[in-house]
């Protein structure tokens, strides 16, 4: 049996870019990938065929409006 690790919401929400890429394991292959441009994503690991695969499942990114200091995540409305 695989051991699995649980990634808190506050461990999520407060993951800051670095330098360089950071990959935060949340067990069974899904981990939480943080590059240096802010940007986060949920990524899972896995085999078909005997080949390991890569997919990525969401991926998070907060903009800035226009002329506005309130945050909008993508798929949200204003």
């Amino acid at each position: 049996m695989s051991q699995s690790f649980s990634l808190t919401d506050t461990a999520v929400r407060g993951a800051k870019p670095t330098d360089k890429p950071q990959k935060l394991f949340d067990g069974n292959g899904l981990f939480l990938f943080v590059a240096p441009s802010g940007v986060k994503s949920w990524r899972v690991k896995y085999r078909f065929q005997g080949r390991e695969k890569l997919l990525t499942l969401v991926v998070s990114r907060v903009f800035r409006t226009f002329g506005s200091s309130k945050s909008v995540r993508l798929g949200t409305s204003v």
